[in-house]
């Protein structure tokens, strides 16, 4: 089994400011880990959802725990089945792109080939991809997490995303997907902690 790679908490609802989401980001950190990590908070684009993510390689002793501050979730521990560089690595991600999901009984095989051998290979090699990352919840649903971080939110409508969103492989795997969840993101913080 892989290790847990990172924390999820999420917040829907009216949410409140960005810098009172910012100061619950930070105190969430504080609380969970004292080893170094990346911390990310990113708000959906329409602001009803928010997602608190803490990433890192001491997680493993994480028990799930609300998060700092009322209104979040309970955090779940994301378990790293792939991630790779982007074709604009190195660029600032200032978006946070989701696809959250399940897959019908007797499709989890194809669908874990799909993405491993064609879709997220495809979707990082798009111009505007800093990041693709896929996971597994430990803790919650949908199952599976896979993250896009990414220059603009544009990167979705540009010919080559749509490209590899509309592969024969893709069309064949896509409808066995259920309770998917897909949400587009703003970044409002992304920071590194090197320890308490």
């Amino acid at each position: 089994m892989n290790a847990v790679a990172a924390l999820l908490a999420r917040r829907s609802g009216a949410l409140p400011g960005a810098e009172q989401l910012i100061s619950e980001a930070r105190a969430f950190r504080a609380q969970a880990s004292r080893a170094p990590c990346r911390l990310q908070l990113c708000c959906a684009l329409d602001e009803k959802l928010a997602y608190l993510y803490l990433w890192g390689e001491s997680l493993q002793s994480f028990s799930p725990s609300p998060a700092a501050g009322a209104g979040w979730s309970m955090a779940s521990r994301l378990e790293m089945l792939a991630s790779r560089a982007g074709a604009s690595a190195g660029q600032a991600a200032l978006y946070h792109y989701v696809v959250a999901t399940d897959v019908e009984p007797g499709w989890e095989g194809e669908f874990n080939d799909w993405y491993d051998k064609e879709h997220l290979a495809g979707l990082a090699a798009v111009p505007g991809s800093v990041r693709a990352s896929r996971l597994r919840n430990l803790d919650a649903g949908p199952r599976y997490h896979a993250c896009y971080d990414l220059v603009s939110a544009r990167v979705l409508e540009s010919p080559a995303w749509l490209a590899v969103r509309h592969t024969a492989w893709s069309d064949r795997v896509r409808p066995h997907f259920v309770n998917t969840q897909r949400a587009m993101f703003r970044v409002l913080l992304e920071e590194t902690v090197v320890g308490a």
